[in-house]
């Protein structure tokens, strides 16, 4: 008996526009060492929720691609990972400190208000210590960083390893 996957037909792969990371090869070891900086301190499964957090709302394949397969070599589960995108209504499969660090990430990347309010602010600074608090912004600006440059050059999606990049 076939199912439907031995039978479908997929849609090809896009191809790269460009490959900036060649092109641009200091810039990619300077982004390479921040987010070596940005991820210091941070739980690897936070880090990684966040990431792909920020990764959904930018539309980044090659993101999601990697952060969801690093999320789970982290060890977080996929029930988790598959919420993610509705985590508001899924707010129970999360801690209050998790809560806090998605809704700072959805103000950090969606700046279209102009701000980032002063309660999301607030809800976080009583969640993280400063410091924490410092590496977790800073997190989220370089994975919206990663995802501009991802979209626009359009790299390859599906082909990364957990941990290729670490």
């Amino acid at each position: 008996m076939t199912t439907h996957e031995d039978t479908a037909t997929y849609a090809p792969e896009h191809t790269p526009r460009l490959d900036w990371t060649a092109l641009a090869p200091d810039v990619f070891k300077a982004m390479l060492r921040l987010d070596a900086a940005a991820r210091q301190g941070l739980d690897a499964r936070l880090l990684e929720l966040v990431r792909i957090r920020a990764s959904q709302i930018n539309h980044c394949a090659r993101c999601l691609d990697m952060h969801t397969k690093d999320a789970l070599a982290a060890g977080e589960s996929v029930e988790r990972i598959i919420q993610l995108s509705a985590w508001e209504e899924s707010a129970h499969f999360y801690t209050e400190r998790e809560l806090a660090a998605l809704e700072l990430t959805e103000a950090v990347t969606v700046l279209t208000d102009g701000f980032v309010p002063d309660a999301v602010y607030e809800r976080a600074a009583k969640h993280f210590e400063e410091a924490e608090l410092a590496q977790l912004i800073a997190a989220i600006a370089v994975i919206n960083a990663w995802n501009r440059f991802g979209v626009t050059c359009r790299g390859e999606v599906g082909h990364y390893q957990p941990g290729q990049y670490k």
